[in-house]
């Protein structure tokens, strides 16, 4: 049996959890904390960049993480094992987070947090269409991945204020070219600022911290 979507219904969807971010960005505002979101497929590296940005910028800022995952505490783990504050929002079936979500979970962060990181759930197509009322929103996505991923995925790096290209080192390994994924991203936006990283090593977490302005 084919299933049948209401247009109406989900455009309203939509719209209210547009609605409801941007009452978070004020919200946020109000307290003075600067807001990330990190959006990539599973795999991608977002787990281990949170935890080389919390461990370079924990003496700087008080930092709180929010992770998102359908069921697992795994990533929230790691990056709260850097000794900042991590809490874990469990999606169950739902490959996104959306701003009700949030809404709650931000009700729990410590009041003297300055700098909130969201890590979404891996997934490069739902997260688009959910802004969570952060202040920049983050695309990660890897070499390994292969040469189409961004050609693919146009909508939510068209919606990225930052998209890092990770795993540079094995880059020629997997005959991906870091060139041509760059000028994928700018041929989408061409605002996007973009990061090459191999994450796991530290290389390119400086021009990241740069490119988010902290």
């Amino acid at each position: 049996m084919h299933k049948i979507v209401d247009l109406k219904d989900e455009e309203s969807l939509l719209a209210h959890n547009r609605e409801l971010a941007e009452k978070i960005h004020e919200q946020l505002a109000e307290r003075g904390i600067c807001s990330i979101d990190v959006m990539g497929a599973i795999g991608s590296g977002k787990t281990t960049i949170l935890e080389k940005l919390v461990e370079r910028l924990k003496n700087q800022y008080r930092i709180a993480v929010l992770a998102g995952d359908l069921t697992t505490t795994i990533d929230a783990d790691r990056i709260g094992a850097h000794g900042v504050q991590t809490f874990q929002i469990n999606t169950g079936k739902e490959c996104h987070l959306d701003a009700h979500l949030i809404s709650h979970a931000i009700e729990d962060i410590p009041a003297d947090t300055n700098l909130l990181f969201i890590e979404n759930v891996g997934n490069l197509v739902c997260p688009a269409d959910f802004p969570l009322g952060t202040d920049k929103r983050v695309v990660v996505v890897s070499v390994t991945e292969g040469p189409y991923m961004v050609k693919k995925h146009p909508y939510i790096f068209g919606q990225a204020h930052v998209a890092v290209i990770n795993k540079k080192d094995l880059a020629d390994s997997m005959e991906v070219s870091i060139e041509d994924l760059t000028n994928d991203i700018h041929g989408i936006n061409p605002e996007t600022r973009v990061v090459v990283m191999t994450a796991r090593d530290g290389e390119g977490i400086e021009e990241l911290i740069g490119a988010l302005e902290l």
